[in-house]
């Protein structure tokens, strides 16, 4: 869900802070006010979930001086300056030093309103980018949005800290929709370069001359980024639909890679996202660049592959959809269990990720099932099944442990209300756990 906004409203005013918190509360805002900037400064700190309304003219430390001290701190915190009548030279200057806008006494409330959103949407923006940052050079935190504990992911994860850990270029290929860009994220995250340059581009989304200028430039000078190899030097290029680079653009490329030496400043990661029945990677590009980078090759497992991983998976993002549209989880029958994970998932996790949106929307409406969401999508199948048959025990040792699983999620851990829902004594309930490998440590 969106993180919610905060305006703190800076003025020495009682009245003025007053009448400008009552208006934008009335607007759906959450604001706190301050008889001070000083007293303001010991709350506004560099990740301040929102923005700040300051009066400019206030006794002891002027807005001015607050503003300086904002913008050291936080020069991405928007400010919004209110000034007197016959002031706006201040308040240009205001805007050179970082204001975000400013606001002339007497002023249009619609007019605060429509600022204070603008800036929300600025501040909100730039807290996500933060986050995505900080989890992008978190190891850790990449690694478990790598959801599930079928063997071939549990082979995907130690691929990745091995060959996070190597200094090489890497080949990652799989089908469409299974997370190969999230899987260059952690190689990223896991290795040497993580506090450094991430820079991904999508070949296929450029002409070839713009992508040259953008990969290798010279970039115009009303350009205002490097081109990509200088501007991921010392970290990570991501590749993506590699297999898109003319072959002029590949021995560009083989250039660089080869003027860099091995280990070279640079790791380059490309990503094949090839759909051509019967082509691969190795098809489409000349093959000294192809095997400079898969020397180290990771190929992402299909989400058929993955067993009981789909209904965790499915759980997961069921409570996340529920969560943002304020609505129950729905919960998930033994026959809607098999049917997820006999479907044959062509377009994998993120088919999957549309699935349960879908389903949340329907459950809400108190409508539909899972079998017709996948029919949907793919009414060509009849019926809807894998080319694999699975023994009737693998389908109901899934479900069980989902159902043992969700039921502690909701119960927070609490062995006795799990015991009492699912009508298991506790011996039992401790055997099905130890077999499934759930432990209560992870639902507190």
């Amino acid at each position: 869900m969106a993180q919610a906004m905060k305006i703190a409203i800076v003025d020495d005013e009682q009245d003025m802070r007053q009448s400008i918190s009552q208006w934008l509360a009335l607007s759906g805002y959450d604001t706190e006010t301050f008889a001070s900037a000083e007293e303001a400064l010991k709350v506004l700190g560099a990740d301040y979930p929102g923005i700040v309304i300051s009066d400019i003219k206030m006794p002891g430390m002027d807005g001015m001086q607050f503003l300086k001290k904002l913008m050291g701190s936080d020069s991405a915190l928007p400010v919004i300056m209110i000034t007197g009548h016959g002031d706006v030279p201040m308040a240009v200057e205001a805007m050179r030093v970082g204001a975000f806008d400013f606001l002339e006494k007497p002023f249009n409330p619609d007019r605060m309103s429509e600022l204070a959103k603008r800036a929300t949407n600025a501040r909100r923006l730039t807290l996500d980018n933060r986050v995505l940052r900080r989890e992008l050079s978190d190891g850790g935190q990449i690694m478990k949005k790598l959801i599930g504990a079928s063997p071939v992911m549990e082979r995907l994860k130690e691929d990745i800290l091995d060959l996070g850990q190597a200094d090489g270029h890497v080949l990652i290929d799989g089908e469409t929709g299974t997370g190969k860009t999230l899987v260059a994220h952690a190689l990223h995250a896991v290795g040497s370069r993580a506090g450094k340059k991430f820079v991904l581009i999508s070949c296929a989304a450029f002409e070839e001359e713009a992508l040259t200028k953008r990969l290798f430039g010279p970039m115009m000078p009303e350009d205002s980024m490097l081109p990509a190899m200088e501007e991921a030097r010392g970290g990570t290029l991501v590749l993506e639909d590699i297999e898109a680079l003319s072959e002029s653009l590949q021995a560009k490329l083989l250039n660089v890679i080869n003027e860099q030496g091995m280990p070279g400043e640079t790791r380059i990661i490309g990503i094949s996202n090839l759909q051509e029945a019967g082509k691969s990677c190795e098809d489409m590009l000349r093959p000294d660049l192809y095997y400079r980078l898969a020397a180290l090759k990771i190929t992402v497992p299909p989400l058929r592959q993955r067993g009981e991983d789909i209904l965790t998976l499915f759980t997961r993002l069921s409570e996340q959809f529920a969560e943002e549209y304020g609505c129950d989880t729905p919960q998930v029958s033994a026959q809607e269990a098999a049917q997820l994970l006999q479907a044959p998932w062509p377009g994998n996790v993120r088919q999957l990720i549309n699935i349960a949106e879908r389903a949340v929307l329907q459950a809400r409406r108190g409508s539909g099932t899972i079998a017709s969401l996948l029919m949907s999508d793919h009414e060509e199948m009849q019926p809807v099944m894998t080319t694999e048959g699975k023994p009737l025990k693998e389908y109901v040792e899934a479900f069980e442990r989902m159902l043992i699983d969700n039921t502690m999620r909701r119960h927070k851990g609490s062995i006795a209300s799990v015991m009492e829902e699912l009508c298991l004594p506790r011996r039992t309930l401790n055997e099905k756990m130890a077999k499934y490998g759930l432990q209560r440590a992870e639902y507190l």
